[in-house]
Parts: C-alpha cells; sequence; structure tokens
C-alpha cells in the first residue's frame, strides 16, 4: 500500500487525470462483459406471421411476463424457453392456422339464420379445414383457398365448382409432385370437382401448370433436358472429377396430340361360327297303262299295269364365316421425345513431364469410346430417331476472376467461431491494451522522468536527489557533462584520469559529497 500512495505522490496531476480515465474506462469494459455474459441468448420463436396472429402471440407472451424481442415480422425470445413456450402456445391453439374452420359453424343459431348465410359459412368453414390442411406440409408456410361455388338452380346442372389455391413455401418455389397432391386434396374435398378444376398459385414462381400445358407450352422440353444433364454430370464426376466435364442437352418433344383409330379386314382369314344341315326325302306310286273297264273290276287285269313308282331325297348344309377384322384406337399425348442431341466437353488429363511441369494432354480413344457408351445409355441414345451423341476431350480454360470478392461485412468470415465469442476476444485485448498504454507506460515513464534531470538543470543536485550515492547511472548523463567520444576528437584522445581530475575541480562539492558517502559507513564501522 504504502508502494502505491508513494507512486501516485509522485505523479503528476495530468498523470492522475489519466490514471483515473484507465481505470474508469477498464470498469467499464469490465461491467459491460459482465452484463453481456448475463443477457440470455434470444433464439427465433415464429416467424412469418400475419399482423393479428403475432398480435395474439404477443399478448399471450405478455400475460406470462416472458421477455421477447420483435424483430421485423419474427419473434424472438430466451433459447432455454423456446421449445416450451412453443408446445404451451400450440396447446392453447396459437399461431392459429389457416384461419376458422368447422367452428364457424358453431356460431349459427337457427333463428335468424337464412340458407345463404348458411351456405356462405358452410364454404367458409371448407376453405378454412382445407388451408389447415395445406399447411400441414412441412415446405407450406402460408396457404389460402378459394373455392367458387355457385348457387343451386334447378336449370342450371351443368355448373362446376372451382377453386384456386395460394401457397408460400419455405424453399421458395413449389414443385410439380406437390402441386398435383394438392389438386386431388382439393378436388377431393368438394363435391362435382375435378383436379383440373383447381389452379395453384405460389406467390414467388406464379401460377403452376398442368403437365400437358406445360408440354404445350415448352416447359416440359427444359425439365426434361435438365433433368438428363444431370443425370449425365452425375454420371461423369465419378470419373473425370467434378467440374471436369461439361454436357449440353436439346430435346425435341412432341406437342401435339394424335387419336388414330384403324380397322384392317384380312379377306384371307375367316372362322366359321355356326353350321345348319338339311336333308329332305321323297316317294310316290304312280298307275301305269291305259285306264279301261278292268281297271275298275275287283279282279281285273289292274295289277299288270300299276307299276309307276318315284322316290327323291335332298340334302342341304348352310356354313357362315366370320372374316378376320383387326380394330386398333391409338391416342397419342404430347410430351414424346422426337429428336434428342447431346453434347458433352470433357476435360483432359495434367501429368508432369520430365521437368516436373505440368503438361496437358488429351483422354485416350478407348476412354472416350467408354464414355460415350455410357452416356448413350444414360441418355436413351435412339439412332434410328435421328438422336446424336457428341462427345470430346478438350482442354478447359481458367477463367480469371477480375475485381474483389464481395463480402457481405467489413469483418471476414471467422469460421466456426461463435460471434459472441469473438466480440468477448475482441473486448478482452482492447482492455488489456488500454491497461498496458494508459496505465503501466505512464507510471512507468513518470517514474523514469522524475530520476533522471531535465535538460538545462544547473550543475549540483537534481531537486529529486538528496544524496548522491556514487554509482554511475546507466549511459544517461546531465546535459552539462559531455559524453566520451560524443563531441570530437579532442575529447576522444584526453586521458581517462586527465579527465577524472578536471571533473573534479569542476566539480569540487559534488566531489567532496561523493567522497564523504564512500568514508562515513567505513568510519562507522570502524
Amino acid at each position: 500500500m504504502q508502494n502505491v500512495l508513494s507512486i501516485w505522490s509522485a505523479l503528476t496531476l495530468r498523470r492522475r487525470i489519466v490514471v483515473i480515465g484507465a481505470t474508469i474506462a477498464v470498469f467499464l469494459a469490465v461491467l459491460g462483459l459482465a452484463r453481456l455474459a448475463g443477457t440470455p441468448r434470444m433464439d427465433l420463436l415464429y416467424a412469418g406471421l400475419d399482423g393479428r396472429t403475432a398480435g395474439e402471440v404477443v399478448a399471450a407472451l405478455d400475460t406470462r411476463g416472458v421477455a421477447y424481442e420483435v424483430r421485423g415480422d419474427s419473434i424472438y425470445v430466451d433459447a432455454s424457453m423456446r421449445d416450451s413456450l412453443r408446445m404451451t402456445l400450440a396447446g392453447e391453439g396459437l399461431p392459429s392456422a389457416g384461419g376458422q374452420g368447422y367452428e364457424l359453424l358453431d356460431s349459427l343459431s337457427g333463428f335468424g339464420t337464412t340458407s345463404q348465410m348458411f351456405d356462405a359459412a358452410y364454404w367458409r368453414a371448407k376453405e378454412g379445414e382445407l388451408a389447415r390442411t395445406i399447411l400441414a406440409v412441412p415446405d407450406v408456410k402460408a396457404a389460402r383457398v378459394h373455392i367458387s361455388q355457385g348457387p343451386e338452380d334447378p336449370f342450371r346442372r351443368e355448373v362446376q365448382p372451382t377453386a384456386s389455391v395460394t401457397v408460400t413455401t419455405v424453399s421458395g418455389t413449389l414443385s410439380d409432385e406437390q402441386a398435383r397432391a394438392l389438386k386431388h386434396l382439393v378436388a377431393s374435398a368438394v363435391s362435382g370437382m375435378r383436379p383440373e378444376d383447381v389452379q395453384i398459385i405460389d406467390t414467388v414462381g406464379g401460377l403452376i401448370a398442368a403437365p400437358e400445358d406445360r408440354a404445350l407450352s415448352g416447359g416440359a422440353a427444359s425439365d426434361r433436358a435438365a433433368e438428363i444433364r444431370n443425370r449425365v454430370e452425375r454420371l461423369l464426376a465419378a470419373r473425370v472429377g467434378a467440374g471436369k466435364a461439361v454436357v449440353e442437352v436439346a430435346v425435341d418433344l412432341v406437342t401435339e396430340s394424335e387419336q388414330i383409330s384403324e380397322r384392317k379386314i384380312d379377306p384371307q382369314g375367316r372362322v366359321a361360327i355356326s353350321s345348319d344341315t338339311a336333308e329332305t326325302t321323297k316317294s310316290s306310286t304312280e298307275p301305269g297303262g291305259d285306264v279301261t273297264v278292268a281297271s275298275n273290276l275287283p279282279e281285273g287285269d289292274t295289277a299288270a299295269g300299276a307299276a309307276g313308282k318315284s322316290q327323291s331325297s335332298e340334302t342341304r348344309e348352310r356354313v357362315n364365316y366370320e372374316v378376320s377384322e383387326i380394330r386398333r384406337d391409338l391416342t397419342r399425348a404430347p410430351g414424346g421425345i422426337r429428336r434428342m442431341t447431346v453434347a458433352v466437353l470433357v476435360d483432359g488429363v495434367t501429368a508432369p513431364d520430365a521437368n516436373g511441369a505440368p503438361v496437358w494432354s488429351p483422354r485416350s480413344e478407348e476412354e472416350l469410346a467408354a464414355l460415350r457408351e455410357l452416356v448413350g445409355s444414360a441418355v436413351g441414345l435412339d439412332e434410328a430417331r435421328g438422336d446424336v451423341l457428341t462427345l470430346k476431350s478438350l482442354e478447359f480454360q481458367q477463367l480469371a476472376f477480375e475485381g474483389t470478392e464481395a463480402q457481405t461485412s467489413l469483418l471476414p468470415p471467422i469460421g466456426p467461431i461463435d460471434i459472441l465469442s469473438a466480440v468477448q476476444i475482441a473486448v478482452f485485448a482492447i482492455v488489456a491494451l488500454i491497461l498496458g498504454l494508459f496505465v503501466l507506460r505512464p507510471i512507468l515513464a513518470g517514474r523514469r522522468a522524475e530520476i533522471l534531470p531535465p535538460r538545462g538543470t544547473p550543475l549540483g543536485l537534481p531537486p529529486a536527489i538528496e544524496a548522491l550515492t556514487g554509482e554511475i547511472d546507466d549511459g544517461i548523463l546531465p546535459a552539462a557533462m559531455p559524453l566520451v567520444g560524443s563531441s570530437g576528437a579532442a575529447t576522444a584522445a584526453e586521458d581517462p584520469a586527465a579527465r577524472l581530475r578536471r571533473l573534479i575541480a569542476e566539480r569540487q562539492a559534488e566531489s567532496i559529497e561523493i567522497l564523504r558517502g564512500w568514508l562515513e559507513p567505513e568510519e562507522g564501522t570502524a
């Protein structure tokens, strides 16, 4: 404590002010670090909520006395309480998803409710329930459903209900498979509605067309080409490496629909389907000779003339045949591949030469033939259809990047270190710097300045030194005493003994004090 008081009393007013300011700065820095360490880390509770739903969540948090922060359309709470708050708010139905559903019908009473009011409430409830079901999809964060149902009219039975669905996804766009699933979901929930009567609208991608519409508009060709290109690039990357192959695919699709009805009759090919056989037999007896009176007698000679008899037999057969016939109805939908061309550019091989310098060389014909066969099998190449596959091995040119890389902040990324940890390290470094520059250095500099006499001090003892001890300071002498070898050749050539006698003659009082200091300890011992 005495050393601290002595050092403080030896400081000038300016240095005392500096020490006090540095101490206050260090205290504030430590206090800020303590508050920073004690502040809880805030994590995202909910984001993307509309104003009414966000107000309900904020009101529920205020009721529980939970500290929160609102940043735009996001609500942040303490990280340790986030999961429990989500489960608690979900038990209370917050945040409400998709508006109200069938609970709208609970508020309707039998008195004063017309059929038009009930129908309107029913369709509102249907839309709310469908929106809730759509929001159950993990990639969808917002959904609205609108159903167009005309009034019941017995004279208009051909009116079909239609619907439109607007969705907002987390990833930005809705895939064709998900849009098709939503169409069937809405169409199955409304009686008399077909999937083609439902339109899906993405807030980012716009209207999601049906597959047949995409084929007519040319979107299916680009999708098919992208799928084939990704397949080939993934196959080539396993052999030549990532980024060493460029693939371009052009697909010509059939965009028109065609319906063919064909009937072919083969006269040579017949089949018996039925047969009918009829057989007829006839017999008759006729009298012979002339007719006389004897013919009428019982015992006349009629027997001699009775020899006329006749008999006939007839057989008829009818066979029915069916002629061989082929009938075919063929419908060709758009989307088939009419022609496809594939261009593949593969980088060569870089190997060191005899001097160790890298030398580029194209790939061998055997390897290119094997790659061509693999690519042809992957894309389904059909040369009879007119498909063309071109595969070349050429040197890739490195692109020169001009300018500087854009950074998202003034500081480059610092890797996996947490931002809070980096801030704490920086604050500790600043505190150490302040402590070294504004506290220790002024104190050390002040003590050294007090020991050394200022320039221009007259001969004699400095004010801060009461008596000389006879010890020589480390090389720094008063301005009046020239250093050896610093004032020219005459001083450098002077004998040390002569220089000592000259100094004693010039400073007799100081010499006497030095000798007295040497002799007094010995006299006291004697």
